[in-house]
């Protein structure tokens, strides 16, 4: 239940309306009172596009509902948006190119910026960890040196009259009830807003009043520095006039390595170890990303199991920016010797030095066979293979028109 309906009643639009339906109630409205159109509607126009201002957001019209106009003094009002800017925004520009007609003129609005321009730039994680200065080269636009951005000499550019500098021109066409519009690029200036005469045209640029130029940037990569950081050149994009230039910015890919894994400003090593070291101590190199080579000693006794995980304390990343390093986790794989040990005087000695096996449970008077174990590989083939054959079949039960040859 709404406190009043008042907006809701100037587009002609029910309480329950959904945003489609205010937009569509807003759009033919407007474009019947739009004093460009309609030179007396100028105050039917405004309270036109303050009802649908009120209504096409949420918080506003929440409050409007619950308190009615007077919930909404707190609001400011239209929040410095007047008719004409929401017709522009929700039309994409003045009704009929903004010049005679009625319409208010507009104030300039200063230069528009530039897009910026990203790029991505692949880092080893050596290049992270120490640091490192590159070059880069990069293909931007920049004003035209011969005619200062201008295209042409002195006075052969002027506004395209067709579409008063602006580039497109709008058409309003009533289809049925409703009235559209449509814009397209102005076939006169083919879009630029201006027009210059083919003798008169810049013989660098053609009129064109940008050319292409090979910048060369040094890009500073810190210590620390992380996957996804960027590093921005401000005010080095593309250059256009009356524009003011976007910035450049490179984005690291940090490339996977072949023996490290980061985990913010840790690092995770998987080292291989062989049996002996593992269960009697010893001691193997880690070759660190700095060229460094951290020997790493296994204290006897420490019996090493695989996947087991110890740490070298600040051992990891520089911290960006700072003074501290993260740690170094250092994951074992235990590789087992292949040789058989079957002598007795080995098999004896391995008994004096292990720990005792695990006894078996007690078996009871269950039944029992013993079995010994053999190489899987050849099973896991033979298994595959019958799997492959038993769904051949199963494909060929399954076509149709397959019929037993008749004697």
């Amino acid at each position: 239940m709404v406190r009043e309906t008042k907006f809701y009643d100037i587009l002609g639009v029910s309480p329950s309306a959904t945003e489609s339906e205010l937009k569509k109630a807003y759009r033919k409205l407007a474009l019947k009172y739009h004093p460009d159109k309609n030179p007396d509607a100028g105050d039917k126009f405004k309270e036109i596009s303050h009802a649908y201002e009120v209504l096409s957001d949420t918080e506003k019209r929440q409050m409007y509902d619950q308190y009615g106009e007077e919930g909404l003094n707190g609001q400011g009002g239209m929040g410095g948006m007047d008719a004409e800017d929401l017709f522009s925004q929700l039309f994409g520009g003045g009704l009929f190119g903004g010049a005679g007609g009625g319409g208010r003129s507009r104030g300039p609005q200063g230069p528009r910026r530039g897009k910026d321009m990203v790029h991505h730039l692949k880092v080893s994680l050596e290049d992270l960890y120490k640091g490192k200065s590159t070059k880069l080269a990069l293909q931007k636009h920049v004003l035209c040196g011969k005619c200062n951005g201008k295209g042409g000499k002195d006075g052969a550019v002027r506004t395209c009259n067709g579409c008063n500098g602006q580039g497109v021109r709008v058409t309003i066409r009533q289809m049925g009830p409703m009235m559209q519009q449509f814009q397209q690029a102005c076939p006169d200036c083919r879009g630029e807003g201006e027009i210059i005469n083919e003798k008169d045209r810049c013989k660098q640029c053609f009129g064109k009043k940008i050319v292409g130029e090979k910048k060369i940037l040094e890009v500073f990569i810190d210590k620390g520095m992380k996957n996804g950081q960027t590093i921005t050149f401000t005010g080095e994009g593309d250059q256009a006039p009356n524009i003011i230039p976007g910035d450049i910015i490179i984005a690291l890919d940090e490339k996977p390595h072949s023996t490290f894994e980061r985990n913010g400003d840790d690092l995770v090593y998987q080292a291989k170890i062989d049996l002996l070291t593992a269960l009697a101590g010893g001691q193997f190199a880690i070759p660190h990303l700095d060229d460094r080579i951290l020997l790493v000693s296994v204290l006897p006794g420490e019996a090493i199991q695989p996947n087991m995980v110890k740490v070298i304390p600040n051992e990891g990343m520089p911290a960006h920016r700072h003074h501290t390093h993260g740690h170094l986790f250092v994951k074992f794989n235990v590789e087992f010797p292949q040789s058989n040990w079957t002598d007795e005087e080995t098999i004896a000695k391995l008994n004096g030095i292990l720990p005792t096996r695990t006894p078996l449970p007690s078996l009871g008077n269950k039944h029992v066979d013993e079995v010994v174990l053999a190489d899987a590989t050849g099973y896991q083939a033979q298994r595959s293979a019958r799997a492959q054959y038993e769904e051949d079949e199963e494909e060929e039960e399954g076509q149709p028109g397959v019929q037993c040859a008749q004697s």
